[in-house]
């Protein structure tokens, strides 16, 4: 951003003289807080086979990959600059293999009582839980894509609800 330019009032994270800082969450409310992120990771059908079947040389990949998306939700503010560090209340990592398609997608439901929301604990702990799927995997399949990442819902706050109509 340029000096003599306007800052946008609906970016949070930048001041009037358009510097990034961190939202003052101060005067907010604690409210109960939820996002729902998900992402799809497409693999070979032979590596889907491998980690349903538990047999992943690196061992049980769904369950690494859920503790993984636990832990980098905890881990969010470390991660990405401005976000708040949160008291979290609640993380549940799902699976959801899809044979037809060759994929799994992972939901992270994330959840706290606070000031600000948790869509950005989310999506991290879905991305991570992905990541960490490639990464127990990519010795027998390198072209697996992660895709689809979105915050499907959130709820609390003063903003209310918003729950996705992407399919």
């Amino acid at each position: 951003m340029t000096p003599t330019s306007t800052p946008n009032p609906a970016l949070s994270h930048f001041d009037a003289q358009g510097q990034a800082h961190m939202v003052d969450v101060a005067a907010k409310a604690a409210t109960h807080r939820i996002a729902v992120a998900q992402g799809r990771i497409v693999m070979n059908p032979s590596t889907l086979s491998i980690i349903l079947a538990g047999n992943a040389k690196k061992g049980d990949v769904l369950g690494i990959a859920r503790v993984a998306g636990i832990m980098a939700a905890k881990k969010t503010s470390d991660l990405i600059p401005l976000c708040h560090p949160l008291a979290l209340t609640r993380v549940a990592i799902d699976f959801i293999p899809d044979e037809n398609s060759s994929s799994i997608d992972c939901r992270a439901t994330v959840e706290t009582i606070g000031p600000t929301g948790v869509e950005m604990e989310a999506l991290t702990a879905a991305q991570i839980a992905l990541l960490t799927i490639y990464d127990m995997c990519k010795a027998v399949d390198r072209g697996m894509t992660i895709t689809d990442v979105r915050v499907l819902e959130k709820h609390g706050g003063k903003s209310g609800s918003f729950v996705s109509t992407a399919t």
